[in-house]
Order: C-alpha cells, then structure tokens, then sequence
C-alpha cells in the first residue's frame, strides 16, 4: 500500500525517489539507494520534482538540496535540466513549475482505473450534499487526493487533485491508517514528528493512535479544526471486493456552515453509500 517515498506535507522533510525497494533506501532519508539497474541521476531528478508537491512553494538550489538530502551542485544541476526541458521556469533565485509539469500526473490519472470509476460518485454526493467531495489513497504516510468533485460553495482546506494532507490531523488521513496493518500504523507513529496545524491538532502518538483505532470501530473518521482552523471534514472507507481499504471518500465544509452532529447524522450516511457503491466496482 505504501512505497519507499517518504514526503513530509509540510514541506520541511525529505523527499525519498522512488522505484526501489523500502529495505534500499538510507535510514537518513534523501535518494534512495540506486538499484542495480537503475539511474541515480533519474532517481535524484524526480525526488527533486517530487519536492515540489511537497513544499507547494517556489524552490531556490539550497530548498531542493535539503529537501531531497543530495548535494546542491547535484540540486542545481537537475534543476537546470528541467528548466531546459520546460518543467520549470526560473526567475534568478527561485524556480518554479510550468503547466507542463501537469503531464507527469496526468499519465496517471488518465490511466487509473480509480480516479476515473470514482468520478460520478463523488459528482453524486456532491450533489446531494452540497459541498465538495474528493476520493485520497494512502501514500508515504499522507493522504493524496486522486479525484475530486467541486461544489460552488468552496472550503480553503488546499484540497485539490494531487494534494497530499497529513495522516494525524486529517479526517481522510485517520481513515486510511484505519487500513493499514498494525505494523504499518506502528511503523507511522514512531516517525517523524507529526506537524501542529492549529491549536486543535493532536500530534502526540497515543492519542493519534487512538483516532485511528476509532475511526476503524466506527468506519468513519472526523477532523474539527485539526487542519485549518473554520474547517471540519468527515471521511469514510471505499473498500474492495476483499474487504480492503482502497481510499477514502471525504467532504470538507465550514464550521460556520455545518454542524458536527450534522456532519455525522446527515452526511456520513450519505458519504458511506456512494463509498459502497464505488466499492462494488472494485
């Protein structure tokens, strides 16, 4: 369910490339260990494109190079290869990414079966509910977002196609961990330190631990101002044929809009069938 990537969502931890097995990569976090056949400098670039996902910022030389644990001559130099290829533009200091990098996700939610099976039930939940509503799978101890449908009425929570939240603090996040193996939650928990969003963010490990064993007990997980403060969520697993979490479908509303108990009693329901639904395709 998870790879050898690790990302941190806040933008302030190592960015791992991928295509290799979790047992190559260096406990130190960075670019991991080049398989036999593969390409360092390949590995080295897309940890540095990944790096920008992760910051949701401009990136100068010495942010990539920390971000990607290489050196900054290594940092500059695919940097530059990419501004060449048209991936990024630079302004003097800070490089930014082109429209063009948009292909590079593309490729995979036009070829996913997921994004595009879950798009008109997300379209009818939103529709029932009023609100936006967005399918994330589990990935590097984040929740990414892989379909979303808008409402007219729009919540700032930086919810978009290809955002990642984190795990600890995010309604979908609690869900997806629900998923997970034991060994997988533990191996979460011991991690790096959990990020404080707002004042309402629990980052200790015992009482994440305990809103994920919750969220499995109950097949439903909340977020009340943990993320962003005004905002609360509500997300519930897309199961598989097996029984497996796949995702979780979730909506995100304002606090001044939506009541919690609201949240539970007239959304979830609502929330939970078009989950089922979507599951059966599976």
């Amino acid at each position: 369910m998870s790879d050898s990537r690790t990302i941190e969502s806040s933008g302030t931890g190592p960015v791992k490339a991928t295509g290799v097995p979790a047992a190559a990569a260096p406990a130190s976090g960075g670019v991991a260990a080049r398989a036999p056949e593969g390409m360092a400098g390949l590995a080295k670039g897309l940890a540095v494109i990944e790096a920008f996902a992760a910051s949701a910022a401009p990136l100068t030389v010495a942010d990539a190079a920390r971000m990607t644990n290489i050196t900054r001559a290594a940092a500059r130099r695919c940097l530059l290869t990419l501004t060449e290829l048209g991936y990024l533009n630079h302004d003097g200091k800070h490089f930014h990414p082109t429209p063009r990098m948009l292909r590079l996700g593309g490729a995979y939610l036009d070829a996913a079966p997921l994004p595009t099976l879950a798009q008109p039930y997300l379209i009818a939940a939103r529709d029932a509910l009023g609100e936006s509503v967005s399918l994330a799978v589990w990935q590097d101890g984040c929740a990414l977002f892989v379909a979303r449908a808008e409402a007219e009425r729009l919540v700032s929570t930086g919810v978009r196609v290809g955002a990642r939240l984190p795990a600890h603090c995010s309604a979908t996040g609690k869900v997806l961990l629900a998923g997970l193996s034991q060994a997988e939650v533990d191996a979460f928990l011991a991690g790096p330190g959990r990020s404080r969003r707002t004042p309402h963010t629990i980052v200790d490990a015992e009482p994440v631990a305990e809103s994920v064993r919750r969220a499995a007990a109950d097949g439903y997980a909340t977020s009340d101002e943990e993320l962003e403060l005004g905002m609360r969520a509500l997300a519930v697993p897309v199961l598989d044929g097996r029984g497996r979490t796949v995702a979780a479908l979730s909506v995100s509303t304002s606090t001044a809009r939506v009541s919690t108990s609201e949240l539970r009693d007239r959304f979830r329901p609502i929330l939970a069938e078009h989950a089922t639904l979507l599951g059966r395709n599976l």
